[in-house]
């Protein structure tokens, strides 16, 4: 089992789940990529992984938002780090957004997410490792 963290994306366009994936592995990460937010709550309500990060669009296919998926994870883990990628709903996040998470604004560089995610993981109380 790799000893990289594990990041779950939520990100509904096929180009930039690349993109995303590319930038996380290259930044020492890995990564779980679907395409909507009930997938993404079932694969974390589960608990088969250890995820250390959410990374996830607003819009998303499906019936929830990034911002429903963010409170619902936050509800049970309230220092889960947390951030969103979007193109037209940044305005909402002072409103809609959970505390002490980071909105990106597309377009933007592969290495903004990198130090966002290393930025919030470092602030982040430490996780106790389970067997």
């Amino acid at each position: 089992m790799s000893e990289l963290p594990l990041i779950l994306v939520i990100e509904d366009e096929y180009a930039l789940q690349g993109v995303v994936e590319d930038a996380l592995n290259e930044g020492g990460f890995e990564t779980d990529i679907l395409s909507s937010g009930e997938e993404a709550l079932t694969l974390f309500k589960g608990k088969i992984k250890e995820y250390r990060a959410l990374v996830t669009d607003i819009n998303l296919k499906g019936h929830l938002s990034g911002w429903e998926v963010a409170r619902q994870i936050r509800e049970n883990h309230p220092t889960f780090p947390i951030i969103y990628m979007t193109g037209a709903a940044a305005g909402k996040w002072a409103s809609q957004g959970v505390p002490n998470s980071i909105l990106l604004e597309k377009p933007f560089a592969p290495t903004q997410l990198v130090t966002a995610i290393s930025h919030l993981l470092n602030a982040a109380p430490p996780i106790a490792p389970t067997e």
